[in-house]
């Protein structure tokens, strides 16, 4: 069934190893991702099971914040959202984004010039199909996620003359300014 719902993307290593260390740690609220060395270690605020993931989120937000993958372009309504507001983290409410830096690009994702201070985390990520000739080959990207859950957000790309926070509108919650 998930297949059904984005294109296959692998695994992101990151994601494993930071989802394996919080269900190690079962019901606390820090959780340690894996690394080399205990130093380099990433601790997060908002830790939850595996199935308190699958309670909270539907398919398509599972895929993409807990297993790394990428929702096709323009199928998300945040995409040419303009209303002024904030965007949040789906996975634990930070909120990461403001609409004041968001562009919207005919690319069919949610784009940023900036985050929120201290909301976002990035590292590399392989190839990504659905951005089609820009990662293919030996190319990787940077992928962004969220500092405080962990949970995969988009990617940090060169795009429209440049860098630029190209993220999976269904990992945000939009709140408008108004409302």
């Amino acid at each position: 069934m998930f297949n059904k719902l984005t294109n296959s993307l692998t695994r992101r290593g990151f994601f494993a190893s930071s989802s394996a260390a919080a269900l190690s740690l079962g019901a606390t609220t820090t959780a340690r991702a894996t690394s080399t060395s205990d130093s380099d270690a990433m601790t997060y605020e908002v830790v939850r099971t595996d199935d308190e993931w699958k309670a909270m989120l539907n398919d398509l937000e599972y895929l993409i914040m807990r297993e790394g993958r990428t929702e096709k372009p323009k199928s998300s309504p945040l995409w040419d959202e303009t209303r002024n507001g904030s965007y949040h983290c789906k996975g634990c409410d930070l909120c990461s984004y403001e609409a004041r830096w968001k562009v919207v690009l005919d690319k069919g994702w949610v784009f940023f010039y900036h985050a929120q201070p201290d909301t976002v985390l990035m590292s590399i990520d392989g190839a990504v199909p659905e951005y089609g000739d820009m990662t293919s080959g030996q190319f990787s990207v940077t992928e962004v996620h969220c500092r405080r859950c962990a949970s995969h957000l988009g990617h940090y790309v060169y795009i429209a003359g440049r860098m630029t926070h190209c993220i999976n509108g269904a990992s945000l919650v939009f709140k408008p300014l108004d409302a």
